[in-house]
């Protein structure tokens, strides 16, 4: 006889990290987007920070901690780039709280829908930055030039992959 099953598919498939993890992925990944672009430039197409915000939203597949890790890796982002601060946190925030959300209702760990969420939140993510700098601070010197950001999408989803898969052995199941 079939048993059916009231546990969500949040409660089976949420995962914590070590607070090590937890802290020195989002860190060392805002330092490299930091620091890397300026010896080699052609890194400053790479988006760490968004990758690190991406597999927390949707391994944790909570929306809070989405949220929250969203903002804190994107305030950390501004504090450290010539951005005005709170852009990347607004931006970053709104993209966890997504990705999570979405974690709730698909499978995330198959590498198709992984290649799927990082190159259409990288995406948005540029779509939300223009939003956010020309409507909302009225600065006019940002343009969206739609090849660039497809180049952008393509390189942080190959970049993504590799690390999505590096840090899936540092997951603790509940």
């Amino acid at each position: 006889m079939l048993n059916r099953s009231y546990t969500s598919r949040r409660e089976l498939e949420q995962h914590t990290f070590s607070p090590i993890v937890t802290l020195v992925v989002p860190v060392l990944a805002i330092l490299l987007q930091s620091f890397l672009p300026r010896p080699f430039p052609r890194f400053a197409i790479l988006d760490l920070p968004l990758i690190v915000v991406l597999f927390f939203a949707v391994s944790r597949r909570s929306p809070i901690a989405g949220t929250l890790t969203g903002a804190i890796i994107g305030l950390l982002q501004d504090a450290l780039t010539n951005q005005p601060i709170g852009v990347n946190g607004m931006a970053k925030s709104a993209i966890g709280y997504t990705a999570a959300s979405i974690g709730l209702q698909v499978d995330v760990e198959s590498p198709l829908t992984r290649i799927v969420i990082t190159f259409g939140f990288s995406l948005v993510n540029s779509v939300l930055l223009f939003l956010i700098d020309h409507r909302l601070l009225g600065l006019s010197g940002f343009h969206l030039l739609w090849a660039h950001e497809l180049i952008r999408a393509t390189a942080n989803t190959v970049v993504a992959i590799p690390i999505f898969f590096l840090l899936d052995r540092t997951k603790r199941i509940d």
